[in-house]
């Protein structure tokens, strides 16, 4: 396929368009990402028509309206309300811990300590507080993770006694969807003594700053107190009270990790306090027993998006609500060991709510679907550590380089394919990379960009070409169209607005000129004025009749050059040649532009012959028509004497060279597609030397007749050399013959046989031999 050339305006504007593109994903814009993160949700839900690797040992222990009726009605051993002591999560600890499951994680916070709850009766009659219940239940089973979040840090009791935190914290997007979780959290945990103050002075920790050498606490009535620390932020304890000496930390921070990640951690034995953190390059790498590595893509931040692979009734997952595991136990303690259910061996189990209307609910959207579990967060993370496959977003660069790519593909689409076909070729590559988009999604987890490379790119490129050609190639055809429209053929004019690069402005193309002038024309006019003069003397015509006869004549005169130039004409555009100009009773044309044309010489050959024989039909019917004229008048049966009709002859010249070929003139006045030069003012002058009825062409003309049809050129006749004005050397010239082979009788008065009066060939005409 020829590729078409890309012009100087509409690759500008699509380099601009590019950049424009690539500016709007670097500013970040929150419109747009919540339009990526709207097919991320998509691909999200369509991953899961599909197999995907999955952990087998999650379980999930679910607190729903039938747990809080089981628990109220006493059916599980005892009867609360909706707010349940610490004994009721203490007794799942035991029975879980009896199932032999490998990890406990609560997704509930457990923020204050409740003495107001009743108190548990040990097996040896004892009584202890329930939340010291739970607290022993955690030390003594020892795989307990207790939810926490900056907001409501637990209390010691149980912060001490459990295995680890994990964070719960829900952040979800502009759009209020949960996509995303933050690897780990710094909890920042004050000494006593600035907790105390911060109750006594109103001080607000949460936005306290350390500065060079004290620590600046801003007050709720916008006073600050700066407590004065070393380097290592140890505070001076005497100016908390006089009786107090030393220094003491000021605060200390813990990593917090996300609940899930610290589940996982247990099943993998990976080291969450010795991991390489290194969020310049995306990435938190944990180590663990037996060479076991996994790396959690993140951003600059230390968010990683949740792969949502295993919602809450997912087959993997299993399920049991809490009501079930308290009723067990219930039994164990009773005795009741026989036919006991061990679900949960080895399990790594969340415990959280799926109740709804009331204060346990802990449900919003998420990418599958607008109400969910949001508890599901923690095995899905989990997940992803276990299996090691994460969501990993194409990095910015990576989708620069897709906006660029895509853009750049669809500009060449658009520009070098017609309009329907440049609409759906960029439709198909469109469907492929979003075909592609979520087969990496679905396959690898891999995340491609959507929005700016599709709508950005693609569709905004596709329409500013669609847009530009529509302006103004639809002008430059309409400008092509009103200056050839009338000089060439109607299929030229076709084919030059097909031409993918059409140069009108000028230049050097090789091109074969004709000139053909009616001969006699002058003599013709200067006859019929003079008739027209003499009728008016003769018959003493004035005024009105004087002048409705000159018209007459003039209109005569007009319609016997049209009728020669426009049979011309007519042959000129039928042999596919640029009809040029006319200059009097004389005709420009050429052919080799502004369409190629290999064998433009003989095609301009042909048209000369063929105007010629037409010129020749021309005149065979005035010349029967004069006979007939003649007799009429002779036998008296004409009402009035009608003159002859003149017969007029054709002199043609053609040549071939380069020439300067063009639109010349003024859009605003007169423009028309010409051509000048040597050559073409030789063609002029052969036309000149060519007689009556002849056709002379020159030496270049007849070397392409030699190349391109020997037959032709085997007809030609050799000329004498002739001398033409504003050439020094002399011309070498050929002959076409044209002459019917069935000439009629008076061809005579039809053909001329001598030179264009003042020149004069010598020698003996014959042929070249080959």
């Amino acid at each position: 396929m020829k590729l078409k050339p890309f012009k100087r305006t509409p690759l500008i504007l699509a380099f601009a368009v590019l950049a424009f593109v690539c500016g709007l994903r670097l500013a970040q814009l929150d419109f747009f990402e919540r339009l990526e993160r709207m097919t991320y949700d998509l691909r999200a839900q369509t991953a899961l028509h599909f197999p995907a690797t999955a952990a087998t040992n999650l379980a999930f222990v679910s607190i729903e309206e039938s747990s809080i009726a089981a628990v109220k009605n006493g059916s599980v051993g005892f009867h609360f309300g909706l707010y349940w002591p610490r004994e009721v999560y203490g007794r799942l600890v035991d029975e879980l811990s009896e199932q032999g499951a490998n990890t406990v994680a609560f997704d509930v916070l457990f923020n204050e300590l409740r003495p107001d709850h009743p108190s548990v009766q040990m097996a040896d009659g004892s009584f202890v507080d329930s939340d010291d219940y739970f607290a022993r239940q955690m030390r003594r089973d020892g795989n307990v993770i207790l939810a926490d979040t900056s907001d409501a840090p637990l209390p010691d009791l149980f912060a001490t006694n459990t295995l680890a935190l994990g964070d719960v914290t829900t952040e979800k997007d502009s759009d209020g969807v949960l996509r995303r979780a933050k690897a780990f959290r710094i909890y920042r945990q004050w000494h006593p003594y600035f907790q105390k103050a911060a109750e006594e002075f109103d001080l607000d920790l949460t936005r306290a700053k350390i500065a060079s050498g004290q620590i600046v606490l801003p007050r709720v009535n916008g006073e600050q107190i700066k407590i004065p620390v070393d380097a290592g932020n140890n505070f001076d304890l005497s100016g908390f009270g006089k009786k107090l000496s030393g220094k003491a930390k000021a605060f200390t921070d813990e990593r917090v990790w996300q609940m899930g990640i610290v589940l996982a951690a247990q099943q993998l034995k990976l080291d969450l306090a010795n991991a390489k953190i290194d969020l310049p390059h995306g990435k938190i790498i944990l180590r663990g027993e037996n060479e076991v590595e996994r790396t959690i893509p993140v951003d600059a931040d230390g968010y990683f998006y949740i792969d949502w692979r295993l919602p809450p009734n997912d087959p993997h997952l299993f399920r049991a609500p809490i009501e079930n595991l308290l009723a067990q136990d219930f039994r164990r303690l009773n005795g009741e060991t026989n036919n006991l259910a061990g679900s949960f061996r080895g399990r790594l189990v969340i415990v959280g709510s799926a109740a709804q209307g009331n204060d346990l609910t802990d449900r919003g959207a998420t990418p599958l679907e607008r109400d969910t579990l949001l508890v599901s967060k923690h095995w899905n993370v989990a997940n992803s550590v276990i299996t090691g496959q994460f969501i990993r977003r194409a990095a910015l660069p990576v989708e620069l380089a897709l906006i660029i790519l895509l853009g750049a593909l669809t500009v060449f689409l658009t520009w070098q394919l017609r309009a329907f076909l440049a609409a759906g070729a960029t439709f198909l590559l469109a469907v492929i990379y979003v075909a592609i988009a979520f087969f990496a999604f679905v396959k690898f987890r891999f995340w491609l960009p959507l929005v700016f490379p599709i709508a950005g790119a693609m569709l905004v490129e596709h329409l500013m070409l669609v847009a530009y050609r529509v302006v103004f190639e639809e002008g430059e055809k309409r400008r092509v169209k009103s200056v050839f429209s009338k000089v060439v053929a109607p299929d030229i004019v076709n084919e030059l607005l097909q031409v993918e690069k059409l140069s009108l402005g000028g230049g050097r193309r090789e091109i074969t000129v004709y000139f053909a002038d009616v001969r006699g024309f002058t003599t013709f006019t200067d006859e019929s004025q003079a008739k027209v003069l003499q009728h008016i003397q003769e018959n003493n015509l004035s005024g009105v009749e004087a002048e409705a006869a000159i018209n007459e004549e003039a209109r005569e005169t007009l319609n016997t050059v049209n009728l020669y130039l426009g049979t011309l004409a007519d042959i000129i555009k039928r042999h596919n040649g640029t009809l040029d100009k006319y200059i009097g009773d004389c005709v420009m044309a050429f052919w080799g532009a502004p369409v190629s044309n290999e064998k433009h010489a003989v095609a301009c050959v042909r048209a000369a012959i063929d105007a010629q024989r037409a010129i020749y039909e021309i005149n065979l019917q005035r010349v029967a028509e004069n006979h007939k004229r003649e007799l009429e008048s002779m036998m008296g049966e004409a009402a009035h004497i009608k003159s002859k009709l003149p017969v007029l002859m054709l002199g043609s010249g053609v040549n071939t060279g380069m020439a300067t070929v063009g639109l010349m003139g003024s859009s605003e006045h007169l423009l028309n597609y010409t051509a000048f030069g040597r050559e073409v003012n030789l063609a002029s002058r052969l036309e000149a030397v060519s007689g009556r009825g002849r056709i002379v062409i020159g030496q270049m003309t007849y070397e392409h007749l030699k190349r391109d049809d020997p037959k032709l050129a085997a007809t030609c006749l050799v000329l004498p050399p002739v001398k033409v004005k504003g050439i020094v050397a002399e011309i070498k010239i050929y002959e076409v013959p044209w002459r019917p082979a069935d000439a009629s009788p008076f061809d005579e008065e039809l053909f001329g046989t001598g030179p264009t009066e003042g020149t004069s060939f010598t020698g003996i005409v014959q042929r070249e031999s080959h």
